[in-house]
């Protein structure tokens, strides 16, 4: 899995370095990576990733319109980009314009790919990621129980509110 964020200088050819840590996370094939653009920024897959995802989409309704929107805009923006033996991958300028992208790159590990942002667009994205988390009850407990024999624990019923009067009763 990709995880972490890496700060790396485009070059005047387009090239940005790969994090070696992603590097040997591309393991079989690290010699190319499938680039498109999402959201604000390149999404970049290994090869199996991305036929993982076109199986999936593949598997989706054919005739849905957001289905059929969401398939051509990740496919035809979609290119293969090798690998050089330095460690770089030569970015396709429209991509690159259509990220934003100049000579400085976030370069971010989500889970499944590693994403390309500009270093203003991945700063306001942090900001309002942060602020929508702030204003969200998301329900989950975090960290998340030790998992036993059967899933997750339970975690243990939260005790009712105590007030300094010994006769109130609690709110239920």
């Amino acid at each position: 899995m990709f995880k972490g964020t890496y700060h790396h200088r485009i070059d005047a050819k387009g090239r940005l370095p790969v994090p070696a840590a992603f590097r040997r996370e591309l393991g079989g094939n690290p010699g190319q990576v499938v680039v498109t653009l999402l959201d604000q920024c390149l999404a970049a897959y290994s090869p199996s990733e991305w036929a993982r995802l076109e199986t999936q989409l593949a598997a989706l309704p054919a005739f849905s319109k957001p289905v059929k929107a969401l398939t051509r805009l990740l496919a035809s923006r979609a290119a293969d980009c090798e690998i050089d033996v330095q460690g770089r991958i030569l970015l396709p300028p429209a991509l690159r314009a259509a990220a934003g992208l100049g000579r400085d790159a976030v370069v971010v590990g989500v889970l499944n790919r590693f994403e390309v942002w500009s270093p203003e667009s991945w700063d306001a994205f942090v900001r309002e990621s942060e602020r929508l988390l702030d204003d969200v009850s998301l329900d989950i407990q975090w960290p998340l129980p030790p998992a036993g024999p059967s899933g997750p624990v339970p975690a243990p019923p939260t005790p009712p509110s105590v007030s300094g009067d010994p006769q109130a009763k609690p709110n239920g």
